[in-house]
């Protein structure tokens, strides 16, 4: 169980912790599929939300080489590239949307003198497009894409970075990079079940919440 009164430090992952990513990554996922098979390079298929969603989480290299391995890199990069430029345009178009209450809840850990920490499997545009478009420099010291570590894994990035900040940490997110960055790293864990877990990811977390504004009844 988490000893609350002693952490100093939170990190944050992003996407189905405080965004609601799928309202852009499945239109983003299917046009870069729909590439795949007007080229040839992919059967026919349709896709359930629940399918899509298993691959938010993970760093978009990893993501491509994971999902259509026999592909060559050049298309792979050219998946990449598609679904990029697409969700590049959604959250351009005002379409990405936080969790209720996401805001409102940083505001409150922000006020209370928490350090709070971005970390995604994300890379720099995205990181700084939904930046600018929610204003998140207002609440967090750093905001940490895994492109400016060569998209090596989250709990490597962390053991990089962890020292800037003042300890007891905690890490929240939904998917097994995020519980995994935190227990190779020591740290205390919570999970997000209202994120993209698949059943099993968040078993050995210390606390699982419901509802991003469930972190209020614990700071």
């Amino acid at each position: 169980m988490i000893n609350f009164k002693d952490i100093k430090t939170i990190f944050f992952d992003y996407d189905g912790t405080l965004h609601d990513s799928m309202k852009i990554y499945g239109p983003a996922f299917k046009k870069a599929y729909a590439y795949l098979v007007e080229n040839k390079f992919a059967e026919s298929k349709e896709w359930a939300d629940e399918e899509i969603s298993h691959w938010l989480g993970y760093n978009s290299q990893e993501m491509w080489k994971i999902f259509m391995p026999n592909l060559s890199q050049e298309i792979r990069d050219k998946g990449r590239q598609i679904v990029g430029d697409e969700m590049k345009s959604l959250i351009e178009a005002g379409r990405a949307v936080l969790y209720e209450g996401a805001i409102e809840t940083l505001s409150y850990l922000k006020n209370k003198g928490y350090h709070l920490v971005f970390i995604s499997n994300c890379r720099r545009y995205y990181r700084d497009s939904h930046g600018k478009l929610f204003g998140l420099h207002n609440y967090f010291d750093d905001m940490i894409c895994s492109e400016e570590y060569d998209f090596i894994p989250k709990y490597e990035i962390l053991a990089r970075v962890k020292d800037r900040y003042p300890e007891e940490m905690v890490i929240i997110g939904d998917r097994k990079h995020d519980i995994e960055a935190g227990r190779k790293n020591d740290i205390y864990t919570i999970g997000c079940k209202y994120g993209f877990a698949s059943e099993g990811e968040l078993e050995n977390v210390d606390i699982v919440i419901n509802d991003i504004t469930e972190l209020k009844e614990y700071f």
